[in-house]
């Protein structure tokens, strides 16, 4: 069967481009691929589940004009159609003398990228918003709330299907071919036809990318984030999310912690090199895509630059002790014993030939594909604004 456009990749941002897509003209033919039996498998099923509120990025990049835009049209979705969610605020603390002025450039950042009502709290005044943490200064982001990802991509999915469009599970594409009247893609079971292909694969979106534009300058590096859990009768010591101050100069925020939408606290996440693009566990290794990892000239760079960085994530992933006292610089009554191994995610980072991590979101165009060749945090919450941006570029095509 033919179909007006097919979207690879069944996780959120997938899915929410189809959607924007079959909003836009119902008209459309539309098929998603996914290759795992279920949807929202990856990334998006393992992430902490944090509505963003924009803070953090660049102002006028895709990542702060799309994490805004997609705040509010994410918050009205779970509005409309009855998805609990709660917008709980967090609070960003800087524990020593060094992250001050970085706290300083990360407030002015806010108010650039237009949040309000927040402001600049002392030691003391931080306790009124979270009794158990030390810092020397901080300030409260209201906008930031808490969802279940996996049931806004379901509900995303819920309503392509109700509109006509197509999902079809277990099927991984082998091949994509470019012809001059239409484009077939090849999958395990069988293969399709359309005008164009939207490749939202995210953890396999370079390879997918590089079936039809095989001098592609990104390749996606895997970091592993781990989490430990507040045993259930050490929640009180978090009322809802506690952030530090990030490295401004790695592509990842630091040890937080987050109160779930589904129940309990997370502590975490660390950033280690995954030995596999789906590898959750340690013991998970793939050999192949980790040689191609390691033999990726901008990897190499990277790891030169930011090893010593690196070790230390490293040390933390083998070292429950480590790990604990990152956490202390937040709430020091946090106690090894206090902390049950929880899940993990991992995070599809792209990274350019030259050892740049790219910040922004990354879309590569030819006349019929469009790649989505990286979109981590806030990728969850903009999902909308990030299938409505692509979903626009896919008309000017069909």
């Amino acid at each position: 069967m033919k179909y007006d456009i097919i979207i690879v990749g069944g996780g959120i941002v997938g899915l929410g481009t189809a959607l924007n897509l079959i909003n836009s003209n119902p008209r459309y033919k539309i098929l998603v691929l996914e290759k795992e039996p279920q949807l929202a498998s990856h990334q998006t099923g393992n992430n902490s589940g944090v509505i963003h509120s924009g803070l953090y990025y660049k102002p006028g990049s895709l990542k702060a004009r799309n994490c805004i835009h997609g705040y509010n049209l994410l918050v009205d979705f779970c509005r409309q159609n009855d998805i609990p969610f709660e917008l709980c605020g967090k609070i960003v603390v800087a524990t020593d003398e060094q992250e001050l002025p970085l706290l300083k450039n990360l407030y002015d950042r806010g108010h650039q990228n237009g949040l309000k009502n927040f402001r600049m709290l002392r030691s003391e005044e931080l306790k009124e918003y979270e009794p158990h943490v030390t810092g020397l200064a901080g300030f409260f982001v209201p906008q930031t709330g808490i969802v279940d990802y996996k049931v806004v991509a379901e509900k995303y999915a819920e309503l392509i299907r109700q509109k006509g469009g197509v999902i079809n599970l277990g099927e991984k594409v082998t091949d994509i071919k470019l012809e001059s009247a239409a484009v077939t893609v090849v999958t395990t079971r069988s293969s399709y036809s359309s005008s164009l292909i939207v490749n939202c694969a995210g953890l396999y979106s370079d390879k997918i990318a590089r079936l039809t534009t095989p001098d592609l300058n990104v390749k996606i590096i895997p970091f592993r984030g781990e989490y430990y859990k507040l045993k259930k009768d050490k929640e009180y010591l978090v009322k809802n999310l506690i952030y530090p101050v990030p490295d401004p100069n790695f592509p990842f925020l630091g040890v937080h912690f987050t109160r779930m939408m589904k129940g309990g606290v997370e502590a975490g996440p660390n950033a280690v090199l995954a030995f596999s693009r789906e590898g959750y566990k340690k013991s998970d290794i793939n050999l192949g895509e980790l040689s191609e990892t390691l033999a990726w000239p901008g990897f190499q760079k990277v790891a030169r630059k930011y090893w010593k960085t690196g070790m230390g994530e490293m040390y933390r992933s083998f070292s429950k002790a480590a790990f604990t006292k990152a956490l202390q610089k937040l709430i020091p009554e946090v106690r090894e014993t206090d902390l049950v191994e929880g899940g993990a995610g991992v995070r599809a980072q792209a990274c350019d030939r030259t050892g740049g991590l790219v910040d922004d979101f990354l879309i590569v165009e030819k006349q019929q594909v469009i790649n989505v060749c990286n979109a981590p945090s806030p990728a969850a919450t903009s999902s909308l604004a990030i299938g409505e941006t692509v979903a626009a570029l896919a008309m000017k095509r069909v």
